[in-house]
């Protein structure tokens, strides 16, 4: 079977987006199955990696968005496609598949939206108050469900939004994550030094990267002697640095070794995740599986995550609920919460997400050749 994955935003700094379209395309060819990705980026080029074929395709860098393109070439991914057309084609961007819907069609290929964002959590901060953000999203999402054959959703708070418009064909999917390079590491006594945070996150509006060094600077005004080291990068890169002045925040900025992210988030004491939008939680679930335990928001999908006492706190999302989070987390014996948060992350290999992927690939391949 070809499955050909489209998507935007992948870029050599991206975050979990990446991370899924590697993995997942790894886990496919292990079944034997042919998988090709087609992104944007500043020049076109093929490339075989480990995770298969890898088409990019020249697409426009928009202002706000740092590195990360769109395609807008519509005619030669319609052409990449002619050549090759696969036997089920995956969609991770949803502004992509209102025009891929019509190929889809025409062609007979089976099409499924891998929904990798809901769209009124990403735009909540992005619209004004008076917007009717809820009824547009819906618009959008009920023709969204239609022009799929099937929607794959990544947590509870993902399937939600198509739940609201009464989809009835979405499959619920998690992630997984890398339980080898995301492990708990052997760790000296904490002895008498500052608590050691840690969050790994887009700098932009959306994720509230902000609430991270507010909640640092809550746990100093009450005693609590503690450090931050910020890892990623993002338009709102230098306002943050500018609001951390002060205070004891290390900004690291994209590192693409992921063993680099790994050492320093299984080193940390608690990781912070303020973002009330993700769908998911990658960069939550990896941390669980370094035995670091969470601070999570009580919006969003990354509170599902979490396991027994002690692998992590829903916050109220205000960064004095968040610094009431961490020193509960610290009343836990460290040994006890470290263990808790890798037992919770045990629940989600790599391995079963493709599994799963596979079996409805296959089912909705095999359902369009008999049609």
């Amino acid at each position: 079977m070809r499955i050909v994955q489209v998507a935007n935003f992948y870029a050599p700094t991206s975050g979990g987006l990446r991370v899924a379209l590697d993995e997942t395309g790894r886990g496919f060819g292990r079944y034997g199955h042919e998988r090709i990705l087609i992104v944007p980026g500043r020049t076109g080029s093929v490339e075989q990696t480990p995770s298969g074929q890898r088409v990019t395709v020249r697409g426009l860098s928009l202002p706000g968005l740092g590195n990360y393109r769109v395609l807008t070439g519509r005619r030669r991914v319609r052409r990449l496609l002619d050549a090759r057309p696969p036997d089920v084609l995956e969609v991770s961007d949803k502004t992509s598949l209102l025009w891929l819907a019509r190929w889809s069609r025409r062609r007979g290929v089976p099409l499924v939206l891998f929904s990798h964002e809901r769209l009124d959590a990403i735009l909540y901060s992005r619209v004004p108050r008076w917007f009717p953000l809820r009824a547009a999203t819906d618009t959008v999402n009920r023709r969204l469900a239609r022009l799929a054959d099937e929607v794959i959703v990544t947590s509870g708070f993902s399937r939600a939004e198509f739940d609201r418009v009464g989809a009835r064909n979405v499959r619920r999917i998690p992630l997984g994550v890398d339980l080898e390079t995301f492990r708990p590491v052997s760790r000296a006594s904490a002895g008498d030094r500052a608590v050691r945070l840690v969050t790994v996150t887009r700098l932009s509006r959306e994720k509230r990267p902000e609430r991270a060094i507010d909640c640092l600077r809550v746990l100093g005004e009450r005693g609590t002697a503690a450090e931050l080291t910020v890892i990623g990068d993002g338009p709102d890169g230098d306002r943050l640095r500018r609001r951390a002045r002060g205070l004891p925040v290390t900004f690291l900025g994209h590192l693409g070794d992921r063993r680099d992210v790994a050492g320093r988030v299984a080193s940390a004491d608690v990781a912070l995740f303020p973002s009330p939008a993700e769908t998911f939680g990658l960069a939550t679930l990896e941390a669980l599986a370094c035995g670091t335990p969470v601070v999570v928001p009580a919006a969003g999908a990354a509170r599902e995550l979490l396991g027994g006492p002690g692998s992590g706190v829903v916050s109220d999302e205000t960064p004095a609920g968040m610094a009431d989070a961490v020193r509960d987390l610290l009343e836990v014996p460290e040994r006890l919460r470290r263990a808790a948060a890798r037992a919770a992350a045990e629940r989600y290999p790599w391995t079963d997400t493709v599994a799963a992927l596979v079996h409805r690939y296959e089912t909705i391949g095999s359902r369009s050749a008999r049609r």
